[in-house]
């Protein structure tokens, strides 16, 4: 009997215990250091113009109960049935309609969280090295940051995204049915979320193809045998897509209060993105590798260098399969015309599962040289140093500074000041919300998210006839308002929106103090 067979089998249990507890230590310290990043001030930036229209439709949504999907613009409607939650729960606990930036805000920064967390079951197929690594280099990716901290679509969908890939990989590896589910579940979501769902599903079933085909070409041990079509399979394959049309209907239908229009919406609006993604916000096509290398530089040096890697190796399918993924969006990405920033998270998803990848091998290459170990580790901490900082001094100092390539004509912080003043003129007039307001100016989003308890708020976005206390004008109006209402009103103070846009506040000549 040899040393090890002698041992109780609590002793031989151990380790692995040890092993567990400390890999969930470590873990948790990774999510909880991301849930800090993505929760502290969260309301403090304004809100970007999106974030306001977003706003307004949260607040027909929980004031009257009224959602209906528009196929010309403004996305799914998975965010504003999520935000519905922390709203609800707002108003439990602070009474009113529950309606906050803190509250709408949590939604895309809970969803930021758990794409952290997600990273880290894929030890399972990469290590605990190259998952850890993954999911601290997404917690401290500047995008990653800044876009979790935004009322958009952009954090839902890379969830959504991450987990129906992972779940579709462990069906096809299992046969699970559940996983499977569950995968058409997240893909209904995903379909739900943005219109642009369809680039992930073609991507995602390309990279599948391509790694089928790239592992049968080199023989290698990570394919796959067996039949792929059965019986049971073409079954579970029903199942799934009974589910995903079933909740693909209720969300654009509205819960069947918008049926059967909201469902013909959804297909109706490729015709739209069609013409917008080739009409709009163009950019040339490597425009995201110019704004990743100067935001994003660790997670793309070390994601392309990840690529390289599991291509080479082809020992294990998932980081084939995500080689392809990260190629595919990118070249997906790249070739549409249209681009936006928050558009890269779809691109720093993938490259941060690589770039982990690309440490966790560097570090179990040098098993045996300590000092190439420790080389990974020095280039690890070096990495995650130089993007937290980039990412906090983005998120927290910096969120309205154009010349960051994230930031795309966000509310200038000063806009803050200008709210402030209208409440405190509002609340010594003796009307309270019901002060009159007349918005002249023709940009003027988010001020309606706001100034949404006032009552008495009319948007014109051009010079009309007013008599209410407040008037908000655009400086270019300026003159005009002086002329014709010089009489009646005063300039008080003036107040930067955006770049270019600086909005004037006239008071009623009896408003002043």
């Amino acid at each position: 009997m040899n040393a090890a067979t002698s041992l109780p089998k609590t002793a031989l249990a151990k380790p692995s215990l040890l092993l567990r507890a400390h890999w969930l230590l470590i873990g948790s310290s990774i999510v909880v250091f991301a849930a800090l990043l993505r929760l502290l001030a969260l309301s403090a930036k304004p809100l970007h113009h999106d974030e306001g229209v977003n706003g307004l439709f949260m607040m027909r949504l929980v004031r009257n109960g009224v959602y209906r999907y528009d196929p010309s613009n403004y996305h799914g409607p998975s965010l504003y049935y999520f935000a519905l939650i922390p709203t609800k729960l707002n108003s439990l606990l602070h009474g009113g309609d529950g309606l906050s930036t803190l509250a709408i805000r949590l939604v895309p920064a809970l969803f930021g969280i758990a794409v952290v967390w997600l990273m880290l079951p894929l030890h399972r197929y990469v290590g605990r090295w190259a998952a850890g690594a993954a999911a601290v280099l997404i917690a401290v990716s500047p995008g990653n940051l800044f876009f979790s901290r935004y009322f958009i679509h952009e954090t839902l969908f890379i969830f959504f995204t991450l987990a129906m890939a992972v779940l579709w990989f462990r069906y096809r590896e299992s046969g699970k049915r559940m996983d499977l589910i569950l995968g058409a579940a997240l893909a209904a979501l995903l379909f739900a979320t943005k219109e642009t769902s369809v680039i992930s599903f073609v991507v995602l079933a390309l990279a599948w193809l391509c790694t089928s085909l790239y592992l049968k070409l080199r023989q290698s041990q990570a394919a796959v045998s067996g039949k792929f079509f059965s019986w049971r399979r073409m079954t579970d394959a029903g199942i799934a897509l009974l589910l995903f049309a079933a909740i693909s209907v209720v969300l654009y239908s509205s819960f069947f209060s918008n049926f059967p229009e909201g469902v013909y919406d959804s297909v109706r609006t490729y015709r739209v993105w069609m013409h917008t993604g080739t009409s709009a916000y163009q950019a040339p096509w490597f425009t995201y590798f110019q704004w990743l290398a100067r935001e994003e530089l660790p997670i793309l040096l070390c994601g392309l260098m990840g690529i390289l890697v599991a291509l080479c190796q082809a020992g294990n399918r998932f980081m084939v399969f995500a080689a392809f993924w990260t190629m595919g969006m990118i070249t997906a990405y790249s070739l549409v015309p249209y681009k936006t920033p928050w558009l890269t998270v779809n691109l720093i998803l993938p490259l941060a599962i690589m770039a982990g990848y690309t440490f966790g091998w560097w570090y179990e290459f040098g098993r045996n040289a300590r000092l190439v170990r420790a080389s990974a580790v020095v280039t690890f901490v070096a990495a995650v140093g130089f993007s937290a900082w980039q990412a906090i001094d983005l998120s927290f100092y910096h969120y309205d500074d154009n010349s960051i390539a994230y930031v795309y004509a966000h509310t200038e912080r000063e806009f803050l000041s200008l709210i402030q003043e209208i409440e405190s003129v509002a609340a010594h007039n003796g009307q309270g919300q019901n002060t009159g307001i007349t918005v002249m100016s023709p940009e003027y989003w988010p001020m309606p998210w706001y100034l949404r308890d006032f009552r008495n708020v009319g948007y014109w976005g051009r010079y009309v006839d007013t008599g209410v206390p407040i008037v908000i004008a655009e400086d270019t109006q300026s003159e005009e308002i002086e002329q014709r209402l010089g009489r009646l009103y005063q300039r008080s103070t003036s107040h930067d929106l955006r770049p270019g846009v600086r909005l004037v506040l006239y008071l009623r000549r009896d408003m002043q103090p």
